[in-house]
């Protein structure tokens, strides 16, 4: 039974997920993009492999660490699924690096709660967020996430809403200091421009608009099920949650204000998604319901790879 397989963290889970990843990440970016292989071209996809790989072991570090999800390796799960769900984002590299740094300063962000070494945390997640912006411009909006995790633990400590432009200050001298030895300077300007690259075509064509609506609906859906059903969970957790839910929101904004032509970063919602949809899975109590819904999560992400990457 697949629920019974998942609800345990023994390393096959993790085996069978990764597995899972690098097949379909390599039917995506080599046979879907119909591309030449070349030595440099398979050395650059080994090295991006990796930082997915590292990123899905973060992902199940983050969840046990801050008790969001019980003990199962679901999330990591869905999270690749919702990869195969949108195999865009998986030759979108932009999008993997930045989605990675997010998920480096979830790990900061959500940690705060246990109130120890907080201007350090908060100092790291900031400086995560603005290096994820290297990526994608308005990565910066994550900043606003990091200032209501500011409020919500310690707001009086005026020293705390001022650590973000620390970080900023200090990422800014060192990428200015690395893009002045390569005689790059004018990438500052060129990047940071702020506009709104959404393709308003790709929305207004249902076929290629369908996913991220469904995508939204069910996220929606079983991120307020599961809050309602959590809500006797205590405090810590429940603001963990909130915290996830804000990640989400940016996430899906930035998605829009980034979404154009071979640019698509949506991967950097699929964290929070992901623990949306592992803490419905563990609130279901009858077994064959369970069991039809995790089989209806893992047949539709594949289907959907399918028909957008080998029957295009």
């Amino acid at each position: 039974m697949i629920s019974s397989f998942f609800s345990k963290t023994k390393p096959i889970n993790y085996i069978i997920v990764l597995t899972l990843l690098l097949v379909f990440y390599c039917v995506a970016r080599f046979f879907g993009q119909n591309v030449l292989f070349t030595l440099g071209l398979v050395g650059t996809n080994i090295g991006i492999v990796a930082l997915l790989f590292f990123t899905i072991f973060l992902v199940n570090f983050i969840v046990k660490r801050n008790k969001i999800t019980q003990t199962n390796s679901f999330t990591v799960l869905f999270y690749v699924l919702l990869c195969l769900f949108f195999p865009a984002s998986l030759i979108d590299t932009n999008g993997i690096f930045c989605s990675f740094f997010i998920v480096l300063a979830t790990r900061k962000i959500l940690s705060l709660k246990s109130l120890k070494e907080i201007k350090y945390k908060i100092f790291d997640a900031s400086m995560w967020i603005i290096i994820a912006s290297l990526f994608y411009d308005w990565a910066l909006l994550y900043l606003i996430w990091v200032f209501i995790a500011i409020y919500i633990y310690e707001p009086k400590n005026i020293r705390n809403w001022f650590l973000p432009l620390s970080a900023f200050v200090t990422v800014a001298l060192i990428t200015s200091a690395v893009l002045a030895i390569f005689g790059r300077l004018n990438f500052i300007l060129d990047h940071y421009v702020f506009t709104l690259k959404l393709d308003a075509d790709m929305f207004k064509e249902w076929s290629k608009s369908s996913a991220t609506i469904v995508y939204l609906i069910v996220v929606i859906i079983v991120g307020v099920i599961s809050s309602i059903k959590l809500g006797k969970s205590g405090v810590g957790r429940l603001a963990s949650m909130r915290l996830v839910a804000i990640s989400f929101t940016i996430g899906i904004f930035i998605t829009l204000f980034e979404t154009n032509l071979g640019y698509f970063p949506i991967m950097i919602t699929f964290f929070p998604a992901a623990v949306f949809l592992t803490n419905y899975i563990e609130i279901l109590r009858k077994p064959r319901f369970k069991e039809l819904n995790l089989f209806v999560a893992i047949l539709v992400p594949i289907t959907v790879f399918i028909f957008k990457v080998l029957l295009k």
